[in-house]
């Protein structure tokens, strides 16, 4: 497994952007596909991915963001067939930051386009849930 994030000090040179994502996902029709379908939380989602830090259930705007992380992650790599939700992990630092956790297909794709670093930015408001991905090598 690969844990993946990006630094926040200085700016270090030399990198090379491999691939940009942006997915933008509406949070009610999100929520209204989780609801009428069994098991799609947990087919999309990792048990930690499901939850807070303190154990509680992680609201549908929380999950729409990090779906939208996953569909980022994959166009950045070209959106190649075989990727498994599951090999991509949004999780938080110890402050909160989102961040990626890369195994299996995802890491595997990843390192054979020569992907060493990730930026990963959240955000929503209203009912609209983004994520922006930045792919790089260093």
């Amino acid at each position: 497994m690969v844990a993946v994030s990006s630094d926040c000090g200085e700016w270090q040179g030399g990198g090379v952007i491999i691939g940009i994502g942006v997915d933008v996902v509406d949070v009610p029709r999100f929520a209204a596909s989780l609801g009428r379908t069994d098991g799609m939380a947990d087919r999309l989602f990792t048990a930690v991915e499901q939850v807070t830090d303190a154990g509680s259930r992680r609201t549908d705007t929380s999950l729409a963001a990090r779906f939208a992380a996953k569909e980022a992650v994959a166009k950045a790599l070209g959106a190649p067939r075989g990727l498994e939700w599951h090999d991509c992990e949004v999780v938080g630092d110890s402050d909160g930051r989102p961040w990626l956790r890369l195994s299996g297909t995802v890491a595997a794709q990843a390192a054979e386009q020569g992907i060493d670093r990730w930026h990963l930015s959240l955000t929503h408001d209203g009912d609209i849930a983004v994520a922006y991905v930045i792919a790089e090598s260093s």
